[in-house]
């Protein structure tokens, strides 16, 4: 059996480690690729401005110091010449404040279309990934909790470009810078203080946090939970409302946001636990920085506006700190959430095109299984030594009971799975050796089930052909029998059709299914038991519908009433994965196996619902 390589991995309960040196590397990877070639300028720009803001944002502080000190010197020097002193340094105090505050805008500005298009991409990488995954994963997996990975890893690409590139970097470079005029301005001491608070600083925001991406994981779990429970529960609410569950459905989902609560409120104490501490630092090393100021100054090595401006230059080294606290907590954690995003991108789809496979071409549309051996995931045993034909132009039925490998059969030819052994041929070509989209293009399908999206009905009638004409979409709407149902429409074609087509029938959506299908004009057909879950009148006018498509084609039908398949030219009885018999429906009748026995059973079921259908109008007429 193939390795289920798209499911074992990265399984949904446990969570990557977000290791940040990664996570640095594949935004680097994003911003370096051919896809966001066109921001380049942008980008360089961009941090341009950033180094730009801090370099003022330290110059500002000690033109306010000098300012001051002019001030005060220039009380003796009468009032015109202590004016343009403190005021000149005052002056540019000012425009250096506003050039480091408006710098940042500007870059924000400009790195916005950046941002968003590279969480575009990624989205887009990602769900396309997660599209071309084999249908073992998706069966495996909820779709609310899918899409919250895409989401989050998107979400992760920006906040690890603002707060890594803006943020974190200029920071450091800002410390730099300050360390160095401190230390030359005004004493190496100072420098000491300076970079000794912001590294303690660092340090127990490190520790903390490590601390805190334990609780931040669980929470993320939990909501992950609550996500796919509601999703999972919304999705089936037809089926919810039918069996009055909705009180055990609410239980249900209260129990999951339960969980979240309490993760969510650790998560949350946590935080408080990091700020405090992060503030007694803070203030501890700006309180050091006047204490020794002010000696120095009441010794004559400083003068009142230095002590100023070192405790304007502290607080501004301090003020991207308090950034740095949050920026850390969110880079850490788009880590992690970008680590999930590329787990889930490495997952290798268990079916895939070789390299230099080439596209089908349908001439008789003739097929043939060769010794087919195919296993589902946990059972022994799905189809095995499977081989049989079916002509082109034919229509082939296969019948048999639930469990006997009929829906793999056509799973196996559309290719949604790969056998563990043999080969599936059309028209002499193995479809393992084609690409899967010229093989779904060469096949309609018509599902027991036709699952619609929400959206116009017209979309989905165009969704097997995207191109096709109006006169085109009004036949393949005649032959499916859906004209009246249209017309009747107050919208028509621009209807909406609701959550998976919850708007409209059973017998509705079935003609749809046919209408697309026609629509496409596929060289091959498949039925997977298109008329099931009809009742009789419905099935009727479905199968009317079905014989409009049928013509000049291969159809394959998978069939639970016998009666759809009874004109095949050919039916194969499937039982425990095997072929138990083939024939006509007169041939299978006359060997009085498998087939006669099921058609027995649904004549019977015919006769008895008649009788009861029968003794109920005889009452009804006594009455």
């Amino acid at each position: 059996m193939a390795t289920p390589s798209d499911v074992v991995n990265t399984p949904d309960g446990q969570l990557p480690e977000g290791r940040l040196g990664e996570a640095i590397v594949r935004v680097v990877g994003i911003l370096v690729s051919p896809d966001m070639a066109r921001w380049r300028v942008r980008m360089v720009v961009a941090f341009l401005l950033t180094v730009v803001a801090k370099l003022f944002a330290v110059l500002a502080p000690v033109l306010f110091g000098d300012g001051l000190n002019a001030l005060i010197d220039g009380v003796d020097d009468g009032a015109t010449v202590a004016f343009w002193a403190f005021g000149g340094a005052f002056v540019a105090y000012a425009a250096a404040r506003f050039a480091s505050t408006t710098a940042p805008q500007l870059r924000d500005m400009m790195f916005a279309r950046v941002s968003q298009d590279a969480q575009r991409i990624v989205a887009l990488k990602g769900f396309l990934h997660v599209q071309s995954l084999s249908l073992r994963y998706h069966q495996t997996r909820r779709a609310g909790a899918v899409n919250r990975i895409i989401d989050r890893g998107a979400g992760a690409v920006d906040f690890l470009l603002r707060y890594l590139v803006f943020n974190i970097v200029p920071a450091m470079i800002e410390l730099i810078l300050a360390s160095v005029i401190v230390a030359v301005r005004y004493g190496w001491i100072f420098s000491v203080i300076i970079v000794g608070a912001v590294f303690a600083y660092a340090l127990v925001t490190w520790f903390l946090t490590e601390w805190r991406v334990k609780l931040r994981r669980q929470m993320n779990e939990a909501d992950s939970e609550v996500n796919a429970r509601a999703v999972d529960i919304l999705g089936n609410f037809e089926t919810v409302k039918a069996f009055a569950a909705e009180r055990r459905e609410s239980a249900r989902f209260d129990e999951a946001r339960g969980r979240y609560a309490v993760a969510a409120t650790k998560a949350d104490q946590s935080l408080q636990t990091l700020n405090i501490v992060q503030a007694a630092i803070m203030n501890g090393g700006l309180l050091a920085v006047m204490l020794v100021g002010a000696l120095l100054a009441l010794d004559g090595q400083l003068q009142a506006g230095d002590v100023a401006a070192l405790t304007l230059l502290l607080m501004s080294v301090y003020q991207p700190l308090n950034i740095l606290g949050f920026a850390y907590r969110q880079i850490r954690q788009a880590a992690i959430d970008l680590e999930r995003l590329f787990e889930t991108l490495k997952l290798v789809p268990d079916v895939q095109d070789r390299p230099g496979a080439g596209e089908l071409k349908v001439t008789e549309g003739r097929m043939e299984f060769e010794n087919v051996t195919f296993a589902h995931e946990g059972r022994s045993r799905s189809v095995e030594n499977l081989s049989f034909e079916v002509p082109g132009g034919s229509f082939v039925g296969i019948a048999g009971p639930s469990g006997s490998g009929k829906s793999t059969t056509l799973r196996l030819i559309l290719r949604f799975f790969d056998p563990d052994k043999g080969r599936v041929l059309i028209d002499g070509q193995d479809i393992a050796h084609v690409t899967q989209e010229s093989l779904r293009n060469a096949m309609g399908l018509v599902p027991q089930d036709v699952v619609l999206f929400n959206d116009t009905l017209r979309q989905n009638l165009l969704y097997g052909r995207p191109d096709a004409t109006e006169d085109m979409l009004w036949d393949a709407i005649d032959r499916a029998h859906l004209r009246a149902f249209v017309e009747d429409l107050k919208d028509g074609l621009e209807t909406r059709v609701g959550e998976r087509g919850l708007k409209l029938s059973g017998g509705e959506k079935q003609r749809v299914g046919v209408a697309r299908a026609i629509l496409k004009n596929p060289p091959i057909l498949i039925l997977d038991e298109a008329t099931s879950a009809l009742d009789s009148e419905t099935e009727s006018e479905v199968q009317a519908a079905l014989d409009e498509v049928m013509r000049g084609r291969t159809v394959i039908s998978v069939a639970h009433r016998l009666s759809t398949i009874a004109r095949a030219d050919r039916i194969y009885v499937l039982n425990n994965g095997t072929i138990a018999e083939f024939g006509t429906h007169e041939e299978l009748i006359a060997k009085v196996g498998h087939y006669a026995a099921m058609w027995d059973r649904q004549i019977q079921a015919v006769n008895a619902a008649r009788q009861v259908r029968a003794a109920t109008a005889a009452r009804t007429r006594e009455l």
